[in-house]
């Protein structure tokens, strides 16, 4: 076994040069992977001649681990690398040949290290069953001679290079069982009132899910004042999930709703709800301010709950049934999407929204209602535009003075041509 030294340290190293220090770098990997080859010989010696007889160990793995105060694990992969690369000896005494005798020579001359040598093993290991030894080896001296100097994509482009070689009709295909997909769902009320949803989706349905919400997180086209729409990305992808739910539940088959919107337990006196001050009970989990109940009172089933100045329930009106299905395709036809100005929303994609909230009286016909989406809906209930309708019995909209000094009504065009 020839020696090998350590390239010499200049005793000022930093005023070395880049050449000089890059010099060194490479004479000292070459020393360190000329000695792990070294170090694999003798592990090699070890598990030939019996660790138990030797050190009273049960494998050389468990023997090494302890001298080098290595974890099991590490220990196990230097030892298994030891003997893939060096001849070891049969029961019978007979020698058994290494797996990469090839890569065995170039890893003694620290020319490869650790990780193409555990890469070209795993190529050897993917070959067919049924190659020859003649190929086995003639396969594994164009991955040794190529390892010195490739890194590690040009090995994989090797590997497939060889198995079209060894193995140019592919496996052959199996029809395993298939797995049960995995899909989890964790919904959770936090203490601030939101709620928290994780989940862990198989491909196909998270590439299904991605698909969808990508589809309705679209951002807002410019609308006519050059407003563009300022939501995060994030921000877009929750308004697109809420927008999902709409769609679910408006579904004719959908379980319990029968084609209508949520079904609102809302828990408010109707003092309270008629001027949209104050606070509701939500299905007796949640809040919402009295303004968001007039919003989701619009286009929902809601029961409302009248209550005394004490708490006491006074009376539980009846399940009231707003706008019917036969009203919505009407206002489908009629307003062809969201009726803003400037929106290009689908009939799929929005509510219907009293023009005169039914809980001021206003009436559920086609002349009271308006098809909006969920941005626009929330802009009508909360900001300064108005919604009329007009002479024709199309619905028409008022901006605020600060948009519009004139305040002349404006119109979507954009459904009907």
């Amino acid at each position: 076994m020839s020696e090998t030294f350590l390239p010499e340290l200049p005793q000022e190293l930093w005023r070395a040069g880049k050449l000089e220090l890059a010099h060194g770098v490479q004479q000292s990997l070459q020393v360190i992977r000329m000695a792990t080859a070294c170090l694999g010989r003798f592990l090699a010696e070890i598990e030939n001649r019996g660790v138990k007889d030797l050190y009273g160990h049960g494998s050389t793995a468990s023997w090494f681990a302890e001298m080098a105060g290595l974890s099991r694990g590490e220990a196990g992969a230097v030892v298994k690398r030891a003997i893939a690369l060096n001849p070891t000896r049969a029961l019978d005494g007979t020698e058994v040949p290494p797996v990469a005798p090839r890569t065995a020579a170039v890893a003694a001359q620290g020319l490869v290290g650790d990780e193409r040598i555990d890469q070209i093993l795993e190529i050897l290991k993917k070959l067919p069953a049924d190659t020859s030894a003649e190929d086995r080896a003639s396969a594994e001296k164009i991955l040794a001679d190529l390892a010195p100097t490739a890194g590690p994509r040009q090995l994989s482009k090797a590997e497939a290079k060889l198995m079209g070689w060894l193995n140019p009709d592919g496996n052959e295909p199996k029809d395993p069982e298939p797995k049960e997909p995995r899909r989890e769902i964790t919904l959770e009320r936090r203490k601030d009132g939101f709620w928290k949803l994780t989940g862990l989706l198989d491909d196909e349905t998270g590439a299904r899910t991605a698909t969808a919400l990508e589809a309705h997180a679209q951002p807002r086209p410019v609308d006519e004042f050059g407003q563009a729409d300022l939501r995060m990305k994030c921000e877009r992808m929750g308004d697109a999930w809420a927008e999902l739910l709409d769609l679910a539940i408006a579904c004719p088959d959908q379980p319990g709703t029968s084609g209508y919107r949520t079904l609102v337990h809302v828990t408010i006196g109707l003092e309270e709800l008629k001027s949209g001050l104050g606070t509701a009970c939500l299905d007796f989990v949640g809040t919402m301010t009295a303004r968001e109940a007039r919003l989701a009172a619009c286009d929902c089933l809601m029961l409302p709950v009248v209550m005394s100045g004490s708490g006491e329930p006074l009376d539980m009106g009846r399940l009231r049934r707003f706008v019917t299905p036969g009203q919505r395709r009407a206002l489908n036809i009629r307003d062809g999407g969201c009726a803003f100005p400037g929106c290009h929303r689908r009939p799929k994609n929005c509510h219907a929204h009293h023009i005169e909230h039914w809980a001021d009286g206003g009436p559920t016909d086609l002349r009271n209602l308006v098809l909006l989406c969920g941005f626009h809906h929330r802009l009508i209930h909360h900001g300064d535009w108005e919604v009329r309708m007009a002479a024709d019995g199309l619905p028409e909209f008022i901006p605020p003075q600060y948009r519009d000094p004139l305040r002349q009504p404006r119109r979507n065009t954009l459904h009907h041509v």
